[in-house]
């Protein structure tokens, strides 16, 4: 018994020891379980930024943010009486059977922590329901920001904010998102997020075991202040962006406007376009209006500034004569080839030309003859030599210098970057090699395998402008008071000497006052341009223009792309001169232009002859079966006749 008695005491003390080096190593030597401790009492709170705002050169505001409200639902105090459930659904705008399901779900997460009942509801239906919803046990109030634009403009260029995708998440390296945010999905909204989203801030705070806010944690000492995001100044001229938008009303098409000197975008219209605020917050709305704007035959969310890919036209023989010049196959003063229409169609001009009268008159067999000698073609017209496809890809790298066929590099997402053929394209589509300078020189006046996006064509003419050099453009001019992003600031020079760019640059201030833009000629500047018309399978050519105002200190270079408008100086010079005039005098003289341009309703036009088109298909497959079905009668009574004939 005396032995047992001692293996008892021995044994509680060295369970009592055992338990007090666990109690010495829970509470003092390990911080794990004074972490989870406090993990059940202090709650971390994120508190999220505004986001930055966007101003335009003048100060004009074009984003903000604006308050709306989520209705918030704890359903540990959350009781509704059956006659209530139609007032609350009604205030929510929720049917009887969507009220429920969100509140089942709200208890699915927890029962004492807030759920979202209802979504981002608007300072102006938040003030109807109010006085209202505050007599509803269990249910309060969490205001928070949402994306406004204050104008209606620009709508493409400034794109659209979301709450970040499930998806994304799940890809999202970072991992800076979370559910519920919101993140720029297209536009400057897209391409400067890092910089307009701010810095999230974190408050830590007490909490019963019921999840009921007792007050700070550690007197709030580890919290951290959301930082705001960057204000961002676009290089945008508000009310230039805006008479451009009406100018292009009941047009499809694109301008884009630069200042030459700096390479900041004055204007980027992309037409139809639609109200940015459609795409604004969360709910059915939303969904609705961006359902209905994805399937618009006139793809108003389609920035065709930069993402549309039309032949340049005759405005790239501007490049195709720098080109010559620069390599010595003509010079300034020489006249050259003439107006032979055997090789391509052209109007009626005075023959033979030269650099000068080119451009002025825009004659087409100059420049199939001038390609002719680039390639150094020696008459050998009919076949694909290795000469010809290594000259074809250096004159592919020259008209690259002028910012053709690469993406410039735009603060913008989903730029693309045109079209220059190379001969490995050429092989591809001409299998076996077959073919020739006579098969391609169509690429000579813009046509063919070239393609270009209007933002390229206006630095072009920013290139022309500044004699030879360009700096990318952009559309943000500051970002939070530091100026633009580095790439910005660099200057680009082409390959081309300055006095063949001048005497160019002359010659395109001519064709408005004597050569195929003369609705865009002005008594007050001197415009510099170049028309083209761009061959369209699909329906009516697209009407362009490429030029700067005024001639000697530029403060403008500018593209008007009009789709299935015609010549291009029948609606793309008029609309590119009034905004050159616009922006160079602050105001417009010429009313009976502008008159013009506003009466045009050129989708209309092209609707008409879709239809009328249509009809005559119609009338044409009728015929066709109207004529099918008489043939089979006669053949039938052709049949009878001979069956008669053999009976008797």
């Amino acid at each position: 018994m005396e032995t047992r008695r001692w293996h008892l005491i021995f044994g509680f003390t060295m369970l009592f020891i055992l338990y007090g080096i666990v109690l010495l190593n829970i509470q003092v030597l390990s911080s794990e379980y004074k972490t989870m401790s406090e993990a059940n009492i202090v709650d971390r709170q994120v508190e999220y930024p505004l986001r930055g705002m966007i101003y335009d050169r003048n100060g004009q505001l074009l984003a903000s943010n604006a308050a709306v409200f989520d209705i918030m639902v704890t359903p540990k105090y959350f009781k509704l009486a059956e006659e209530d459930s139609a007032i609350l659904a009604g205030m929510l705008d929720y049917t009887i059977e969507e009220l429920r399901f969100n509140i089942k779900k709200a208890r699915g997460y927890s029962w004492f922590k807030p759920s979202v009942l209802k979504k981002q509801i608007s300072q102006i239906d938040y003030a109807r329901i109010q006085d209202k919803i505050i007599r509803f046990k269990g249910i309060s109030i969490q205001a928070r920001t949402i994306r406004s634009y204050p104008h209606k403009s620009l709508a493409n260029a400034l794109g659209y904010v979301k709450e970040v995708s499930r998806s994304y998440l799940e890809k999202d390296t970072t991992k800076y998102y979370q559910s519920g945010d919101l993140i720029g999905i297209s536009g400057i909204e897209k391409f400067y997020e890092k910089q307009l989203r701010g810095q999230r801030g974190v408050s830590y705070v007490m909490k019963n075991v019921k999840g009921v806010v007792k007050g700070p944690y550690a007197d709030g000492k580890l919290d951290t202040i959301p930082r705001v995001g960057a204000t961002l100044t676009s290089s945008i001229d508000l009310d230039l962006q805006k008479y451009g938008e009406d100018l292009m009303v009941n047009k499809k098409g694109a301008i884009v406007a630069i200042d030459p000197s700096t390479g900041e975008i004055l204007a980027m219209i992309s037409a139809p376009s639609y109200d940015p605020n459609e795409l604004t917050g969360e709910g059915k709305r939303v969904s609705k209006n961006y359902s209905n704007l994805s399937r618009d035959k006139n793809k108003p969310l389609f920035n065709r500034s930069m993402q549309s890919r039309y032949p340049p036209g005759s405005t790239f023989k501007t490049v195709m004569a720098m080109i010559g010049l620069q390599r010595g196959v003509v010079d300034t003063t020489t006249t050259y080839f003439s107006c032979n229409k055997r090789l391509v169609g052209c109007h009626e001009h005075a023959s033979p030309l030269n650099v000068r009268g080119s451009i002025v008159n825009s004659c087409n067999p100059w420049y199939y003859q001038e390609i002719r000698r680039l390639m150094d073609d020696e008459g050998k017209r009919y076949q694909t030599s290795d000469r010809l496809r290594e000259t074809l890809d250096e004159w592919r790298d020259e008209v690259k210098g002028y910012g053709l066929g690469v993406k410039l590099g735009v603060d913008m997402p989903y730029e693309k970057g045109g079209l220059v053929p190379s001969s490995r394209l050429y092989d591809r589509i001409y299998k076996g090699g077959g073919w020739k300078i006579s098969t391609i020189h169509s690429i000579s006046i813009g046509q063919g395998e070239v393609l270009s996006m209007p933002i390229q064509l206006a630095n072009l003419g920013a290139i022309i402008a500044n004699r030879g050099h360009y700096y990318t453009p952009h559309i943000i001019k500051d970002v939070g008071g530091e100026g633009p992003l580095e790439q910005y600031k660099e200057k680009h020079t082409v390959n081309v000497k300055p006095e063949y760019v001048d005497h160019i640059a002359r010659a395109m201030a001519d064709v408005p006052r004597i050569g195929t833009a003369r609705r865009a000629f002005s008594n007050d500047i001197v415009i510099c341009g170049k028309t083209g018309t761009a061959q369209n399978p699909h329906g009516e050519d697209h009407s362009i223009f490429m030029g700067f105002a005024p001639l000697h200190n530029p403060k403008i270079a500018i593209a008007v792309y009009v789709e299935n408008a015609g010549f291009g100086g029948t609606w793309a010079a008029p609309i590119a001169s009034l905004m050159m005039e616009k922006y160079v005098n602050g105001e417009v003289k010429r009313g009976y232009l502008e008159k013009y341009v506003y009466s045009g309703d050129l989708i209309a036009k092209e609707e008409a002859r879709k239809e009328r088109e249509r009809k005559l298909k119609e009338l044409r497959e009728k015929n066709k079966a109207r004529y099918k079905e008489i043939q089979a009668r006669k053949a039938k009574q052709d049949s009878v006749k001979v069956t008669t004939s053999d009976s008797e």
